[in-house]
């Protein structure tokens, strides 16, 4: 089948699939939710490298044993914003969830948001001791491993409340002369209570049988997402990813479903790291970023820079416009400039390249050749210096450089081939 035949497959049985799914109103909320979690991400990724300091040793530097000591002098400040950012980041999603969810319902999100915070801390937290003196709760599960309840909890929330919202279900009427906003409190009471006798019923049922919502999903879920932090999903889900991209679907079609897996992962080892206990996710957003789809979609880096010595006046000026973009994993500059889109000559080695990334740095990390990542600084922090702050491993660095060289060799011979046709063609112009 050619490449023609199978655009036009991918034009009528997939494209449709992959906008219904982009366009998908909960998912949509989900990709949203998640790119909205940046700032604190940010934050939490740069406490978590900061507080990634070399244990004390005499035989340090200056440097190093003031930066230890400083890490061992503020241990609880570290940990705390930790917990608050990315150890927080299922009580971020819902309420990020509920807003997106409402929005695009055109109703008013800030009281259906009180209502979702009430019912994730009501089912969330667990409570361990509740008196007039202090109150203690268990809040372990408010990071990744809460994910799947906070999904629940948030889509519940946002759905009911604007099915009776539009439907005036129980709206307590009251004169024109009164304010809107206190109309819209009156409005709210009743899908309000109908919420919390909800949440309230269903944390009795947890409560009377001795654990929280998520211990009981993640306990029966925990095979299922163990399962997919393996070699084999990893390799499958770039190969879809850049199939989607090679045929001009955005991979956010796919971050609906690919969020809560890479970012959730993420959140859970950031939890390890900080309690000082092994990371066990490797599939994890910095992993996708930083070691996978190095230079952005199509792991064009490596084919950027040869484009920006090639002999085609044209390939090099898409080279030169491409490379900073690149360097800063944005492909969308070379993937239409070139293009690679739809474009048969690189049909294999766009697709190749980061599925080979992923494979290789996958194995480094099984094996502990590198490290895995816990930290998130940003998407557009360029690869060589994100794959070190996102494990704090030297030898990640080295690796990247290892996979954009081995990218470079699987571009190289396609490239050789487009250069030729495309310099004739300038020639004979």
């Amino acid at each position: 089948m050619g490449i023609q035949q199978m655009s036009a497959t991918m034009e009528k049985y997939v494209m449709p699939v992959a906008n219904r799914l982009g366009n998908e109103c909960h998912l949509r909320a989900i990709r949203d939710a998640f790119m909205s979690l940046l700032p604190i991400n940010f934050m939490g990724g740069l406490a978590a490298v900061i507080s990634s300091a070399p244990s004390v040793d005499s035989a340090g530097t200056g440097i190093t044993l003031a930066w230890a000591r400083f890490v061992e002098n503020n241990s609880t400040i570290f940990s705390w914003i930790n917990a608050l950012t990315l150890g927080a980041m299922s009580l971020y999603v819902c309420v990020g969830i509920i807003h997106f969810l409402c929005k695009s319902r055109k109703i008013e999100s800030f009281l259906p948001i009180l209502l979702g915070i009430c019912g994730f801390l009501m089912l969330i937290l667990g409570p361990e001791s509740l008196g007039w003196d202090g109150k203690l709760a268990e809040i372990s599960y408010m990071d990744g491993r809460g994910l799947i309840p906070a999904l629940f909890i948030s889509i519940l929330t946002a759905d009911l409340y604007c099915y009776m919202r539009k439907r005036e279900f129980g709206k307590i009427s009251l004169p024109d002369t009164v304010p809107a906003s206190l109309s819209d409190v009156f409005a709210s009471i009743v899908p309000g209570a109908i919420l919390l006798i909800i949440y309230t019923a269903l944390f009795v049922i947890m409560n009377k049988m001795g654990t929280t919502l998520p211990e009981l999903v993640y306990g029966f879920l925990s095979p299922s997402l163990k399962a997919v932090d393996n070699l084999g999903f990893s390799v499958g889900i770039t190969i879809l990813v850049h199939i989607f991209w090679f045929f001009g679907i955005h991979d956010a079609a796919l971050s609906g479903v690919l969020s809560p897996i890479r970012d959730g992962n993420l959140s859970i080892n950031a939890a390890a790291h900080a309690a000082g206990e092994a990371l066990p996710n490797i599939f994890t957003t910095p992993f996708w970023v930083y070691f996978v789809a190095i230079g952005g979609c199509g792991s064009v880096l490596a084919l950027t820079i040869m484009l920006c010595v090639s002999k085609s006046k044209q390939l090099k000026t898409i080279g030169r416009l491409g490379i900073v973009p690149a360097f800063f994993n944005i492909s969308e500059p070379v993937i239409f400039g070139l293009p690679l889109m739809l474009n048969p000559v690189f049909f294999v080695p766009f697709l190749l390249t980061s599925t080979i990334n992923a494979g290789i740095a996958f194995a480094a990390m099984q094996f502990g050749l590198v490290a895995k990542s816990f930290a998130m600084l940003s998407w557009q922090m360029p690869s060589l210096f994100g794959s070190f702050f996102s494990t704090m491993d030297w030898k990640a660095p080295v690796l990247v450089v290892i996979l954009i060289l081995i990218d470079g060799v699987v571009y190289y011979p396609f490239f050789k081939i487009y250069e030729r046709s495309m310099v004739k063609m300038e020639n004979e112009g």
